[in-house]
């Protein structure tokens, strides 16, 4: 393979892991916030309410006593602000700046450059050790 097709195969790998990046940077925030928007809608609240009032029914119907039944529902409540809590968070990450993703896309396209020319080398080095055995 010529060097300048392994150049080109370099920036092919490294403009596709670029684009990789960028979808990532722009769908996964997306994607946070429309969980986001189904955790904390009208409608979850409503179900949530009805998934308590159930689990504190089936523990009293079991025979649990009150202030046991109260503190595990509210445990079991504790689960879903916890996970609210935690998407929050992760929706509050920026997505990253173009500048950064073309740093990523340099930095992924140099070591592509390097590794190529460390195996461009070898592949040298094997061939002049061939010579010499001839």
């Amino acid at each position: 393979m010529s060097e300048e097709k392994e150049k080109g195969d370099a920036r092919r790998e490294a403009a596709e892991v670029k684009e990789i990046l960028t979808v990532v940077s722009t769908q996964v925030p997306a994607l946070i916030k429309s969980l986001l928007a189904s955790v904390f809608s009208e409608e979850a609240g409503k179900n949530m309410g009805k998934a308590a009032a159930a689990y504190y029914k089936e523990l009293k119907e079991g025979g649990m006593p009150e202030d046991v039944a109260v503190k595990m529902t509210q445990e079991y409540m504790k689960t879903f602000t916890s996970l609210g809590s935690m998407l929050q968070n992760i929706g509050k990450s920026d997505r990253l700046s173009e500048k950064a993703q073309n740093e990523i896309g340099q930095e992924i396209e140099r070591r592509i450059h390097e590794k190529l020319a460390r195996k461009h080398e070898h592949r040298e080095h094997e061939s002049e050790e061939d010579e010499e055995e001839e």
